[in-house]
């Protein structure tokens, strides 16, 4: 857990899979006693049993023992693409909220630049050695957002070939990063997130921190394009210091068969203490969203235009990292 991914945004990867609608996951009428039977059903908290400022407790208690009933009984739902939205909001964003307010500290600027309702592209520059970026851009969305929405980010083949990754990236909503499945959210009022720099971005040297790199071919244009979608250019500084890459054992990452194997100051000399990153202090911003749907329908085709959208997006992201760096008067404060 848009390319970890790891984002990357490949529009030529051939995608097919049926549409479909939030399947339903419940277990199998049982002859004997089954899952429903071995987990008591949460009766009300007697108002006996309520101290003075003792309720909000109980009903963390009902509610979770409810959780894990729906989860043990199989009664709750996941889409098409894997997305479970209840363990998503009260499990895997309760772990990361920690890291976000806490440990990163991470400060949100522009939320109002993001749709209310309906389908948005968010890009954003990616870095960070390991991509902790998206996961804490997943989190300002959700918590910053005045409609709690959810981003849903493209992520590269990498992340779903790990195991347990892959399947707590699906869980969380992340799909992989290909233009037909990105559409298909799109057009389904969904907020769809992506880095298009990739492996690229998150593996580069600490000497070219904050210097944007290559935005693939503009697939994610082409996308927006179709689906007639704004696109809303997100800036993360912070990110780049957490893990300052200074080298790559490349032989070693192609033995590993991973991009890159990153060398730091404190990894790999401090073994597992060294993958801690560093307490840095973020700031993520959401530009002015550029709208889309005033082109025709053919301008998705029409590479001069996907060339100035993908150049005008990029530019807009490097320019508010500069101001933002120079804004900043600590990288850890």
């Amino acid at each position: 857990m848009a390319d970890a991914k790891v984002i990357v945004f490949d529009e030529d990867r051939p995608r097919r899979r049926p549409a479909g609608r939030r399947v339903r996951v419940a277990s199998e009428p049982q002859s004997g006693p089954g899952p429903e039977a071995s987990v008591p059903p949460v009766e009300p908290v007697a108002d006996g049993v309520r101290g003075a400022g003792g309720s909000g407790w109980d009903r963390r208690l009902a509610g979770g023992l409810a959780f894990l009933r729906r989860r043990i009984t199989g009664e709750y739902e996941v889409d098409e693409f894997g997305y479970d939205e209840e363990l998503t909001d009260q499990v895997l964003m309760t772990l990361m909220r920690p890291l976000f307010d806490r440990y990163f500290r991470v400060e949100v600027k522009g939320v109002e630049n993001i749709p209310k309702e309906g389908g948005a592209l968010i890009v954003a520059n990616h870095s960070g050695t390991l991509p902790l970026d998206g996961l804490m851009l997943q989190v300002a969305v959700h918590d910053h957002h005045p409609a709690q929405r959810h981003l849903r980010l493209l992520a590269a083949d990498l992340v779903f070939m790990l195991p347990v990754v892959n399947e707590l990236a699906r869980k969380a909503g992340h799909t992989l990063a290909c233009a037909e499945d990105a559409q298909r959210l799109l057009e389904a009022g969904e907020l769809v997130g992506v880095m298009p720099e990739g492996f690229k971005g998150i593996g580069k040297p600490f000497g070219d921190r904050y210097k944007l790199q290559r935005f693939g071919r503009g697939g994610f244009v082409s996308t927006a394009l179709r689906a007639g979608t704004p696109i809303v250019p997100c800036s993360i500084v912070g990110a780049e210091e957490i893990y300052p890459m200074v080298g790559n054992a490349k032989t070693l990452a192609r033995l590993l068969g991973i991009p890159y194997f990153p060398i730091t100051p404190t990894f790999p000399w401090l073994g597992p203490l060294g993958a801690l990153p560093l307490p840095t202090k973020w700031t993520i911003q959401f530009g002015e969203p550029i709208a889309t749907d005033g082109y025709a329908a053919e301008a998705a085709e029409d590479p001069m235009l996907m060339f100035n959208l993908t150049d005008q997006v990029r530019e807009q992201i490097q320019h508010t990292l500069y101001r933002l760096l120079v804004q900043r008067r600590s990288v850890f404060f």
